[in-house]
């Protein structure tokens, strides 16, 4: 038996989780404070790679080939990614997640004191973005398994407040030390940050994975059945269907969206990498803001109408961002798409959170990632290719236009009254 299982459960933990304030909850605590140091490391190397490409290679399309391969190594992790994330302890999960990022993440400053490797990120980066859907998936069960479902939206929006607050510090510390050191060095960072969040997550103490009633004590299902529960629940429900959809379009526009700003700034603009950090830190006060409001805002309009205005501005600042010619415009139209997908983001994830029975959330995670990203990777190519080969202006334009049409679209599906 894990250690899980060995703690014995209390009243509060029975009835749905702890119900003090979040602020007074040891192992939220922890865990709160694990991720927010990963995300801080991770946005070193949100810079850091596309710089390297970019400084060996001087091409958007070879950025966004990256993100794709990215992108297409995490939506097939994906696929089996809830299966195991149900079946598997969930401390020693994320804790080998965080050890193997390490491992592969700190390879690359090593080997480029030999010189530009390029090669060495499309093996990295794909590996790092599997397990880190692994962690992804888990995490997801890990936050509904430390609180209860009424505190849910707050835990979520806390954690992404905090996240995004080390995502200001993270990019302002990366372009500094890229532009003093090089991205490398930075992609260096982001490996110990990974250490140092697996140490953490060491110490959180996780309730117990309730019975799956349904399977009772019969032999578990192959890991392809795991997928199709996932996928069935999806499709039964009708909010979660219109969302996977919805968002399935969302992410092919959206996922080449940072490779589109950092060419924006050091090619269309001429900025140098110190300038690329300090607006990708202005974006993620961005995120602060959208999570901050995201309950409020939540309790007040309600799942659709938040959920929908949400998409609609960031198509907006995504169409403004290839017009924008001064800096300040393009960190404010960052900041703004950033903060409204912060929000809508918080919004699904709550939302599959409390309508999911915790035995079936880590495959209806995985199912309803698979589908949302399953194109994005082409998306991501896609729209780099087309910003080398037309610009960036035109490229964005369409895109934002695109996003606003999946809002309007929303408004006809049982998302607006949600």
């Amino acid at each position: 038996m894990t250690r899980e299982a060995h703690r014995p459960r209390t009243e509060a933990e029975e009835t749905g989780g702890d119900r003090r304030p979040l602020w007074r909850q040891r192992d939220f605590g922890v865990f709160w404070a694990a991720q927010t140091l990963s995300v801080l490391g991770d946005s070193f190397a949100l810079i850091a790679l596309p710089l390297l490409v970019l400084e060996a290679t001087g091409s958007i399309a070879r950025m966004g080939l990256l993100t794709a391969a990215g992108g297409a190594a995490a939506v097939l992790a994906a696929v089996f990614a809830g299966a195991v994330v149900d079946r598997v302890d969930r401390r020693r999960l994320l804790i080998g997640c965080d050890l193997v990022r390490m491992v592969l993440y700190g390879l690359i400053p090593l080997v480029w004191l030999l010189g530009p490797q390029v090669w060495l990120l499309y093996a990295v980066l794909p590996l790092c973005e599997a397990v880190g859907m692994f962690f992804a998936v888990g995490y997801v069960t890990a936050v509904r398994s430390l609180v209860g479902t009424e505190q849910l939206t707050e835990a979520n929006g806390r954690l992404n407040a905090t996240a995004a607050a080390a995502g200001v510090l993270g990019p302002l510390c990366a372009g500094v030390v890229a532009a003093w050191s090089g991205p490398a060095a930075a992609v260096g960072v982001d490996a110990a940050s990974f250490g140092v969040s697996a140490a953490c997550v060491a110490f959180v103490r996780f309730r117990p994975r309730p019975a799956d009633d349904a399977e009772g004590g019969a032999e578990r299902p192959g890991l392809w059945q795991d997928l199709r529960t996932g996928v069935a629940f999806l499709s039964r429900h009708p909010v979660l269907r219109a969302l996977t959809v919805m968002l399935c379009g969302f992410s092919f526009l959206t996922l080449g969206l940072n490779d589109l700003v950092i060419y924006h700034l050091k090619h269309d603009l001429g900025h140098d990498d110190g300038t690329v950090g300090t607006v990708m830190a202005v974006g993620a006060l961005g995120t602060i803001t959208g999570a901050l409001l995201v309950a409020r805002v939540r309790r007040r309009l309600g799942f659709g109408p938040t959920w929908t205005g949400a998409v609609a501005v960031c198509g907006v600042a995504f169409a403004g961002l290839g017009w924008a010619r001064e800096v300040p415009a393009v960190a404010l139209l960052s900041a703004a798409f950033l903060a409204c997908v912060g929000i809508a983001g918080t919004c699904s994830m709550s939302l599959r959170q409390e309508v999911t029975p915790e035995h079936l959330l880590g495959r209806v995670t995985s199912a309803y990632w698979t589908l949302q990203y399953s194109a994005a990777p082409i998306g991501a190519a896609v729209l780099t290719w087309a910003a080398e080969e037309r610009g960036t202006t035109p490229v964005a334009l369409v895109a934002g236009a695109c996003c606003v049409l999946i809002a309007v679209a929303a408004l006809f599906t049982p998302i607006r009254g949600a």
